[in-house]
């Protein structure tokens, strides 16, 4: 174990935390040599840093086929589970829903997805007053309503259809898509632009953008959208509330632990 003086504790804390980060980014591990390298440290400092993190489980080292490459952990894992578990993404939520109706003045709603329907948890008006039934605790379809669309194109084809077949898709509007292929082409083209739009499809008069929230294993956890008039929220507008939306719902699966990657990209 390496033993240091208070005044060398932030330069040893510095250099260790530099090897975990270089070893986060590689899921096949790291020989001593190539480590040393990528942290900037001689390779005698960065042996000695590996074995007290090592001792504390925050290294592990693997020893197949010969290559003793230097990996995470299991000690790292403990750790990340524990904050994971203890975000609520009401909490991680709120400020970007309370920016959200500050800047564009239409009411933003935050759902949870439950079976075939999703769940207002919590809602911030804007400073216009729109006649919508929103209320905290309501369920709403998730085929005719933004949030819902948005939760739907996280899943795949076979798992939409499993999780709506039981009510099919009933109409509530004139504008609301009850044919299954154009609402597979719609969800295609929400996976695409990043986010969903409600055109009066749920409550008349009433349009809505949504885009998903995802956790650290990039399953669908939430929605957030926003929603307004068609005399306030009209087609020009969507493209920037939309893009304000699905930046947000980033920002929020980025704090709940999730890490965009090529598989997995809204």
């Amino acid at each position: 174990m390496i033993q240091v003086g208070e005044t060398g504790s932030v330069q040893v804390l510095e250099r260790a935390l530099k090897i975990l980060e270089a070893l986060a980014r590689e899921r096949e591990g790291l020989g001593l040599n190539e480590l040393a390298r990528r942290v900037g440290l001689h390779k005698s400092t960065t042996y000695r840093l590996l074995q007290t993190l090592k001792e504390y489980g925050y290294v592990d080292q693997d020893n197949t086929y010969g290559h003793k490459k230097y990996t995470l952990g299991f000690k790292i894992l403990e750790l990340s589970g524990s904050l994971l578990e203890g975000l609520d993404v009401r909490k991680v939520a709120r400020p970007y829903l309370e920016q959200l109706a500050a800047q564009t003045q239409e009411v933003a709603h935050l759902v949870i997805p439950d079976g075939d329907e999703a769940v207002y948890v919590d809602k911030v008006e804007g400073n216009r007053t729109i006649r919508m039934y929103s209320q905290i605790g309501r369920r709403v379809p998730l085929h005719s309503t933004a949030v819902g669309k948005a939760i739907l194109a996280c899943l795949p084809w076979p798992e939409v259809e499993s999780l709506l077949s039981n009510k099919g898709l009933p109409r509530f509007t004139s504008r609301t898509i009850v044919d299954w292929s154009t609402l597979a082409e719609h969800l295609e083209q929400v996976r695409k632009q990043g986010y969903a739009v409600d055109d009066g499809e749920n409550e008349e008069g009433i349009r809505c953008v949504g885009a998903a929230i995802l956790d650290h294993r990039g399953r669908v956890i939430a929605a957030l959208s926003l929603s307004g008039s068609e005399v306030h929220m009209t087609w020009e507008r969507i493209p920037e509330l939309g893009s304000l939306v699905r930046e947000a719902a980033k920002e929020i699966s980025r704090r709940m632990g999730f890490q965009r990657n090529a598989s997995r990209d809204f």
